[in-house]
């Protein structure tokens, strides 16, 4: 998986018109070391977190910033990119009762986004999986920003690409469901600090287990995928 960060990851955002894009924290470093594949499949990965670019950095890569699709990061920037260059917006992940709110926030943060469909990230069968696609498909639209959990949404995304979609594709995460309430949803405090982790434990307790338990063994694994990378660069 460490190969795979090297010729992906980018230091910092760069737009593009065509390409998917996704973003790494330990845990989905963790989830998609198993599905290595789908990571090779994607044409740009960015680093999400603090603790994520301080491992790197330690590892060799050094110069590399956080970059997170939520409020206080690329959100912003793609969104108002779209309602300046009236590029069309497709939205897919959260719960079915969840999603219209979610876009019902978008828009009031940004009247002028053209968002031309939107849908659950729960398919039924995959019957309707293949209908999201197909339909996404047909409206072309210039973005589509998927928050399905990691793997499941870069598999999306990576089919999309396969079908024919040529636009930008932008995972996402939680935030589709965190925005419900605003787009704004970590606290000032919470961005000022790089404690966004913190807030994210009281706003869902059932990341404590994610950020207490599974990001020590995903650093684990880590560091042993550099190793094991570096041995076979020596070996080279």
């Amino acid at each position: 998986m460490f190969d795979i960060l090297v010729d992906k990851v980018r230091a910092e955002y760069k737009e593009s018109k065509t390409g998917n894009v996704s973003f790494l924290n330990p845990y989905s470093y963790y989830i998609g070391r198993k599905n290595r594949d789908l990571y090779a499949q994607l044409d740009d990965i960015y680093i999400d977190g603090q603790l994520m670019v301080k491992v790197l950095g330690f590892c060799g890569m050094k110069g590399i910033k956080r970059v997170s699709f939520d409020a206080t990061s690329l959100a912003p920037v793609v969104f108002e990119n779209c309602s300046q260059h009236n590029k069309t917006v497709y939205v897919i992940g959260a719960k079915e009762e969840q999603i219209p709110l979610s876009v019902e926030a978008l828009k009031k943060q940004y009247p002028l986004l053209n968002i031309v469909g939107y849908c659950s990230g729960y398919f039924k069968n995959d019957e309707h999986r293949q209908e999201i696609t197909d339909s996404i498909k047909k409206l072309n639209p210039s973005v589509v920003v998927v928050g399905m959990g990691a793997v499941h949404q870069e598999r999306f995304l990576n089919a999309l690409k396969v079908a024919g979609w040529e636009g930008a594709g932008y995972t996402c995460g939680g935030f589709l469901h965190q925005i419900i309430t605003g787009v704004d949803y970590y606290p000032l405090w919470a961005d000022k600090y790089n404690m966004r982790w913190v807030y994210r434990i009281y706003d869902e307790p059932k990341l404590f287990k994610r950020y207490f338990f599974e990001y020590p063994i995903a650093l684990f694994y880590i560091l042993m995928d550099f190793l094991k990378f570096k041995a076979k660069q020596k070996n080279k």
